[in-house]
């Protein structure tokens, strides 16, 4: 007998969970397995790419989490700034920053120090706003979807009227509230005028502002309204444009500069992104080709330009907004 008793001989341990080796009691002799990691780099072939790690993950997705706070700026935030000169200089994190942004819905428009990660929603993104959602915030009238829209629309033309504008990244964009009223005001009367001219109805019904052209609506509607203590009403065109302001102003598009005319604001980096990603829409492109044309220097002055074809204004195309 051995100094175990029958039945009692030492068993191999099971092997140790992902490396094929016996805990102990392995025969001597017995091969090992290479060591658990990254095979080593065969001599002339370039550097193996390192494995993204949770740590990575985490700094993607907290860069996008700060994508999405449009008011902070790089400058003022140094953790925002280290992970935008990740994104810069690591071609991996910068496609995982990505992957992270789209599996949220989110369409990266521009990764700079200028913007920082400035980011759109897409149209099934649950970080999406619809147009007719924020009407139906903003007032009970459904002809108000149709100037909400508006509104949105000629802040867009009027802050960035020519393409040069959009294209470069130095342009500033000045616009008012009463200014961009005025601007509207033009080119309901440019496009009643072309009515008149090709015949058309310049007075439907009123009870159905779905089948008649949001600039109808718009040119009925009061410029400022009435109260008692001279205060503009919300649902009057420049109320609406102040509404409109403000939720761009919220948004990180706008930052106010004064109260003249209503109130002034600037563009934002962000804005001439956001702008320049939805330029080739219809109703963009409409609204620009009445040959109504603001001076480029943030004036809200008003020339009268080339003769067109006549159009209609499309209803719901309200920057930034997706329709429905």
């Amino acid at each position: 007998m051995t100094q175990y008793d029958a039945g009692e001989a030492p068993q191999p341990a099971a092997p140790a969970p992902g490396t094929g080796e016996a805990a102990w009691g392995a025969p001597a002799g017995a091969p090992h397995p290479a060591p658990a990691g990254p095979a080593p780099e065969t001599p002339g072939e370039p550097p193996r790419t390192p494995a993204v790690t949770p740590a990575d993950a985490a700094d993607a997705a907290r860069l996008v989490s700060y994508g999405l706070q449009p008011k902070l700026l790089p400058a003022r935030d140094a953790d925002y700034a280290d992970l935008l000169r990740r994104y810069r200089d690591e071609p991996p994190f910068a496609r995982l920053a990505d992957a992270v942004a789209g599996g949220l819905g989110l369409i990266v428009l521009e990764v700079s120090t200028r913007a920082g990660m400035a980011v759109t929603a897409a149209e099934d993104s649950v970080f999406a706003v619809r147009m007719g959602d924020y009407a139906r915030r903003a007032s009970a009238d459904s002809a108000d979807r149709f100037l909400h829209g508006l509104a949105h629309l000629a802040i867009a033309a009027l802050a960035f009227p020519r393409p040069e504008d959009l294209a470069d990244d130095g342009y500033i964009g000045r616009i008012t509230v009463n200014g961009v009223d005025a601007f509207v005001r033009q080119a309901c009367r440019r496009l009643e005028e072309r009515a008149e001219q090709d015949g058309e109805n310049t007075d439907p019904a009123t009870g159905a502002p779905g089948l008649e052209s949001a600039w109808r609506v718009y040119a009925r509607r009061s410029a400022t309204g009435a109260t008692k203590d001279a205060r503009r009403l919300a649902g009057s065109t420049t109320g609406i444009i102040a509404k409109a302001v403000a939720f761009l102003v919220d948004s990180g598009f706008l930052q106010r500069t004064g109260d003249d005319a209503g109130g002034a604001y600037r563009t934002t980096a962000r804005y001439q992104l956001q702008v320049r990603d939805m330029a080739g829409t219809a109703a963009m492109a409409e609204l620009l080709e009445l040959g109504i044309v603001p001076v480029s220097d943030g004036t809200a002055t008003l020339l009268p330009g080339e003769e067109s074809d006549d159009l209609d204004l499309v209803a719901e195309a309200g920057l930034p907004f997706h329709s429905g």
